[in-house]
């Protein structure tokens, strides 16, 4: 008994040493393994609080503080929901935003952010079942992996292979031939009126 007291003694003593090595690093501006700290979390911020409303299948309302942050799931796009009748909703719309309410309603989570879009939304990546529900919502067949403007928006990269997956399993929206990307149905259907 008493050896297994000095061994987890010891074991809390590395523990410790760790800590403080690894708070000296950051405070030296090194991470972990010696690379730049700012290179690993550069214009990163963290948001928590809890999810009080999810308006489609990538954006939800984050009550932080008693103040609500629209948030944008990064690297992704899902179907439209309708906004009127001059601007109707994609087939799968309020399936992806019951999908992503099924992973992130009411919970209490704390997102990685990383930037603010021209809407003034917290772009982020929200923690959901041990991942992200960004992933879920791709790999469910609910988005597209953000490939607009030529992935300009896709901070994950391997959601292309996610994306594919689904396609593959017919998932979701790739279940019915012919899906139109989000940011397709915005122009031909909303802005130029020929919506199928």
């Amino acid at each position: 008994m008493h050896n297994i007291e000095k061994n987890t003694g010891a074991r809390d003593g590395v523990v410790r040493t760790l800590t403080v090595t690894m708070v000296v690093l950051a405070s030296i501006g090194l991470g972990a393994i010696g690379r730049p700290a700012a290179a690993q979390s550069a214009g990163q911020y963290a948001l928590t609080g809890k999810v009080v409303q999810v308006s489609d299948g990538d954006t939800i309302n984050l009550l932080v503080d008693k103040t609500q942050h629209r948030i944008r799931l990064a690297s992704i796009d899902a179907p439209e929901t309708s906004h009127g009748s001059d601007r109707p909703g994609q087939p799968f719309g309020e399936a992806s935003r019951k999908n992503l309410a099924d992973y992130v309603a009411g919970k209490n989570l704390t997102l990685t952010c990383y930037e603010k879009d021209h809407y003034g939304r917290d772009v982020c990546d929200v923690p959901a079942n041990g991942t992200t529900a960004n992933r879920l919502q791709v790999q469910d067949g609910m988005a597209w992996a953000n490939q607009q403007a030529k992935g300009k928006f896709l901070r994950d990269k391997a959601l292309v292979g996610v994306q594919n997956d689904a396609q593959k399993k017919k998932l979701g929206l790739w279940a019915e031939p012919g899906a139109v990307a989000p940011w397709e149905w915005r122009v031909v259907c909303w802005q130029n009126k020929k919506c199928k």
